[in-house]
């Protein structure tokens, strides 16, 4: 790989087809028809942060068939760099349901058993000079509960080496594990090779073993990472250093569909860390960003652009400070 193939962001985890209904409201027996999206959070997160202009790609699998054919394609439509989605023929590529009753009732039905082909990824296959040089390199802890996929993220982790902005996104999926105690034992194990973590607060209780936000922060800080992302809902989103703390409000915006929105904040956030903005001003962006995505039915194809984050994080800070 030459000096001029370096990744801004280099993200490895979850790519599939997303099929949402283009009825809401409604349970998935009585959904008549249905939308085809890329999903997969490692892939949402690639593309949020592309849209924002930064060199992405994605190392993932997809099936030897019409879906995986897609996946890759639309990776590339939508300005990802696919040359590290493997096939594997093993097992199709995912297909993921969801039912829409906004505005905060979202259930996922994954179709995933008994694998998927981006757990597949194997040692071998990671390009361990492109992690290195990497600006940010990005992983979820659903790629830690399976094997080959585990090894494979051990090993890209011991080539970077804890480089800078090395991410782990908490993303605790109970249904990909055998137990909430499996799932600590991984993601304790892997909080000792990255820079930054993010998470929700019942993810941050997976992984530290505390919900309270300040708690889950300090003992995220305490396993070495130097900066603690714990997202609280309604009450915005806590960002803790060693030396500061910011806590950003969450935007008010109409909720059509939850589902991308942490994806969003998760590509607005390495946006943020990227151009080496202060925490509060990378906190209210990526906010901003989730905002945009929940107020739209897709994920992947809603990702905002930088003007449109820009407005919104700029209208929110103004509305803040007439208050």
């Amino acid at each position: 790989m030459t000096h001029t193939d370096t990744f801004d962001v280099l993200a490895i985890g979850r790519s599939g087809v997303d099929l949402y209904p283009l009825q809401i409201g409604i349970g998935l027996e009585h959904v008549e028809s249905f939308g085809k999206f890329l999903g997969g959070s490692a892939a949402n997160v690639a593309v949020a942060a592309a849209r924002l202009g930064n060199r992405a790609a994605l190392i993932s699998g997809a099936g030897d068939d019409p879906f995986g054919r897609f996946v890759r394609a639309e990776l590339a439509r939508l300005g990802v760099d696919n040359r590290y989605v493997s096939t594997h023929d093993q097992y199709p590529t995912p297909v993921t349901f969801c039912e829409i009753f906004p505005p905060d009732h979202f259930p996922l039905y994954f179709y995933r058993k008994p694998s998927a082909p981006d757990l597949q990824i194997t040692p071998a296959e990671i390009d361990q000079s492109a992690v290195r040089s990497a600006r940010l390199y990005w992983s979820t802890v659903t790629g830690l509960s399976e094997e080959p996929s585990r090894s494979a993220h051990f090993t890209a982790w011991q080539a970077r080496e804890r480089a800078p902005l090395t991410v782990l996104d908490l993303d605790y999926r109970p249904m990909f594990w055998d137990s909430p105690a499996a799932a600590t034992e991984q993601v304790q194990r892997a909080l000792a090779h990255v820079t930054v973590a993010v998470g929700n607060r019942e993810e941050c209780e997976i992984a530290v073993g505390e919900s309270n936000p300040h708690r889950a922060a300090d003992a995220l800080l305490d396993l070495g990472v130097e900066l603690a992302i714990v997202k609280q809902g309604p009450r915005g989103v806590l960002g803790k250093t060693r030396h500061s703390s910011v806590t950003v409000a969450p935007n008010e915006v109409e909720v059509v569909n939850g589902l991308g929105a942490g994806d969003a904040f998760g590509g607005s956030l390495i946006h943020g860390l990227l151009h080496d903005w202060p925490l509060e001003k990378t906190l209210r962006y990526a906010n901003a960003a989730g905002a945009i995505v929940a107020s739209r039915l897709e994920c992947s194809t809603a990702m905002p652009t930088a003007a449109e984050v820009a407005a919104l994080a700029e209208q929110t800070a103004v509305e803040a400070a007439n208050v």
